[in-house]
């Protein structure tokens, strides 16, 4: 809402609509540094039925403004002005006591990560029935019922025996549903959804915004949506409010919004989101900022386009199987079919990108083909690398492959060790798969890459937890690129991050391709990303490849259903 529509809220009968309305509020957070201002001036209101979205950057202080309503903020953060008024009460001026019965009972927040917002040694059940003890009349086998209630209205099947499993035994799907059903329980005025779906497939992603907008008509309920995803936003919100450090810059209804955006950090931003009209563009123009220009191919791409057209890795009917193991003795008793009969080839210089939902097995098939799943996964069919053996390579011969396949993560936080500076993770897997090579050689090397990837020359000796998300991946991306791999498997390198650095890093390996002839396999569920950057798409299901081809028949004629329920899911700017 415009500052305007703020004021207008004040009348009597937008008073009684509005639930949440702040005014002027700022939070100031202390490092080795000194004070900076992380939200400054923060002016929004949010109505009753009304899906209010704060969009922008990483850093640029959504998620510290859903603390600071929540008075939930690090030590080293605090409040220095401004009224944050819910349903008319500052809530300010509450004392601590209070705002305990406000946080989950008059406000729920849907946290990004489940997996860390769910307490592993509890049960599902347990964990909802405690919101309900706090907040509501509901005790004991009345509790458990409305738990079981609200399981079943959020999507989780057979709730009753699943009230009393833990955490680990769902899916991440399912886990955001149930912290969707611990965060409505108490059926509270205001819904905090601060990124409930970026790490979710396209489909698990419609299920959840669905299911919330059902329940917002049920309940009348506000919601604050904090999202990177301009897509998302179009689709579901009223609002929007566009933050960049720190201060709102442009706040419209959605319509008018994306029609016609006002301040040029959104066309920045719009002018960023990658797909298919925009292949082989660049996505930073807009003045996101590309550093140089895209270098020329090096002499080794040349030599591997002279091979064009020829698979540098071939993998036919790869299966992957686990045991079950049941009784005393854990003897086994069947398996379980993950990955069944997956063959696809993929040329020097090209990309394929692996589609699918959560589960279907395609970071299990990435997984396979680097060598490495866990001792009790059974694999079967034939890999060939570059026509060396993949599968069953050893010793020697292993070492030597891996130096041509190698991997960038999804979360490069947990990829790399904490421990450890940046300088010696680089310089631990050229050390290890490129023996020929002395240590002021590595040494050089590993600078002139990172100088390659956009990182500053004091990066060696930082530590991983020095730099932001984008810049971990490109380290990452940086690790993967040392040992000048053939192949580099790129398993939602970009799920995580907002639209400006996922453009800056699709850019970044568009012309690490195009210098190097890398082939990439890449396992995303973002469409846009598949449209912009990949040259072939294989869809995956229930372990199988359903679909293949070339990106704008995949794209524009899907033939089979699973791939065309995909591409109805996909919100759409």
């Amino acid at each position: 809402m415009t500052a305007e529509a703020i004021g207008a809220s004040n009348s009597p009968d937008n008073a009684r609509r509005t639930v949440l309305s702040v005014r002027g509020l700022s939070v100031q957070v202390a490092s080795d540094a000194g004070l900076f201002d992380a939200v400054k001036s923060l002016q929004l209101a949010v109505e009753r039925g009304q899906t209010f979205a704060l969009v922008g950057e990483s850093g640029c202080g959504k998620s510290m403004t859903a603390l600071a309503l929540l008075r939930l903020l690090p030590e080293a953060g605090q409040i220095t002005a401004g009224e944050i008024r819910l349903g008319g009460e500052d809530l300010n001026r509450l004392p601590e006591a209070h705002m305990r019965a406000v946080r989950g009972g008059q406000i729920g927040i849907i946290f990004q990560e489940p997996a860390t917002s769910l307490n592993p040694v509890l049960t599902i059940g347990q964990q909802i029935v405690e919101t309900l003890a706090a907040h509501t009349s509901y005790r004991g086998a009345a509790a458990t019922k409305r738990a079981q209630w609200w399981l079943a209205r959020v999507g989780i099947p057979e709730p009753e025996r699943r009230f009393n499993d833990y955490p680990f035994q769902f899916s991440g799907g399912q886990k955001q549903r149930v912290m969707i059903a611990m965060a409505l329980a108490a059926e509270p005025s205001l819904l905090i959804a601060d990124e409930p779906t970026t790490a979710l497939d396209v489909t698990v992603q419609a299920q959840i915004l669905d299911l919330l907008a059902d329940i917002q008509r049920e309940l009348g309920m506000a919601i604050l949506l904090i999202t990177h995803d301009l897509a998302v936003v179009k689709n579901v919100a009223d609002y929007v409010a566009l933050m960049r450090a720190g201060e709102i810059v442009e706040t419209r209804d959605v319509a008018g919004f994306f029609a016609a955006p006002r301040h040029p950090y959104a066309l920045e931003l719009l002018a960023a989101v990658p797909n298919l009209a925009k292949r082989g563009q660049s996505l930073t123009a807009g003045g996101l900022g590309r550093s140089e220009p895209p270098r020329e191919p090096s002499a080794h791409a040349a030599a591997m386009a002279l091979g064009a057209g020829t698979p540098i890795l071939r993998v036919d009917h790869l299966s992957v199987r686990y045991p079950i193991r049941s009784g005393m003795l854990h003897r086994v008793t069947g398996s379980t079919q993950i990955v069944d009969g997956v063959s696809f080839e993929l040329c020097a210089g090209e990309t394929l990108a692996l589609l699918g939902e959560s589960g279907c097995g395609k970071t299990t098939t990435a997984k396979a083909l680097l060598r490495l799943l866990d001792k009790d996964a059974r694999v079967g069919g034939h890999a060939s690398l570059d026509g060396a053996a993949l599968l069953s390579a050893r010793g020697g011969r292993l070492r030597r492959l891996r130096r041509k396949i190698q991997i960038v993560f999804q979360d490069p936080y947990s990829s790399l060790d904490p421990r450890m500076r940046v300088g010696e993770i680089l310089d631990e897997g050229v050390a290890a798969l490129r023996p020929d090579r002395t240590g002021p050689a590595r040494i050089a090397s590993v600078r002139s890459l990172l100088d390659r990837v956009g990182l500053p020359k004091n990066t060696l000796d930082r530590y991983p937890h020095e730099f932001s998300g984008g810049q971990r991946q490109r380290i990452a991306i940086a690790r993967a690129l040392a040992v000048e791999p053939a192949v580099l498997v790129c398993d939602e390198p970009t799920s995580a991050l907002d639209v400006s650095v996922q453009a800056q890093i699709l850019e970044l390996l568009n012309d690490l391709q195009r210098e190097y002839g890398i082939a990439y396999l890449f396992i995303t569920h973002n469409f846009g990303v598949v449209e912009y950057l990949s040259h072939r798409i294989a869809v995956m299901h229930e372990g199988k490849i359903v679909e293949t081809g070339d990106t704008e028949s995949v794209l524009g004629a899907p033939q089979h259903a699973q791939t065309r329920r995909l591409l109805a899911a996909v919100p759409r700017l």
